[in-house]
């Protein structure tokens, strides 16, 4: 069996935005502004961008700040400042703690991360429910590193859960993965060599001394 092709769900969706003439509103989780990069100039020709940083998982608070400050740096300095809001979800590791409770082993794309997810993207559901959004969807979809069948479903369930429509994505084809390391370089971003919570820094930091590194 075939899996969705999300990227042409993509494709129509704008087709049909393009047509209308008016720009819907997105409500975009960001992970980070490696991630962030060719997301934003990809879409935001298309919608009325909202980006919503929300990422309690990450740690410690220096590394989450550190990502805060070069996501809106980099909205600055791509000249995004006048036609993409930028908002911040409230930083709760503690939560992103109890929820994975039980999970700390887990290897890197397994359930933890499913529940990782699904924290992120429920927040960001309810978010652009509450504001009267056209569409949510998430950055998350451009890495290699992560399951698009997994992050688009997630993301349908909360959408179906909190009455919003969820914009199906795979960021990652057609170059979109290789355009945001260009990007990066172009603006000089700070890139992370961890997902982001302390058990992928664990895992990183133990892959390295392995290697000698």
């Amino acid at each position: 069996m075939n899996r969705r092709n999300y990227q042409k769900e993509l494709d129509e969706i704008i087709e049909t935005v393009c047509s209308c003439g008016v720009r819907p509103a997105l409500f975009l989780h960001s992970c980070c502004a490696p991630c962030s990069s060719y997301v934003l100039s990809y879409l935001s020709k298309y919608f009325r961008i909202t980006d919503f940083y929300y990422n309690p998982n990450i740690a410690p608070h220096k590394e989450y700040i550190k990502r805060s400050d070069e996501l809106k740096r980099l909205i600055h300095d791509m000249g995004l400042s006048d036609s993409v809001e930028f908002i911040e979800g409230r930083y709760d590791n503690d939560s992103y703690m109890e929820a994975v409770r039980g999970l700390e082993n887990e290897p890197e794309g397994g359930s933890r991360c499913r529940v990782c997810f699904r924290l992120r993207l429920e927040e960001a559901a309810r978010m652009a429910s509450e504001g009267g959004y056209d569409y949510f969807t998430t950055t998350l979809t451009i890495s290699p590193m992560k399951d698009p069948v997994v992050l688009n479903d997630i993301g349908e369930e909360m959408g179906e859960k909190y009455k919003v429509r969820w914009l199906p994505s795979e960021f990652r084809k057609r170059g979109g993965f290789q355009r945001s390391i260009e990007l990066s370089r172009q603006y000089d971003l700070y890139r992370q060599n961890y997902c982001g919570c302390v058990f992928s820094r664990r895992d990183e930091n133990r892959k390295l001394q392995e290697e000698g590194v």
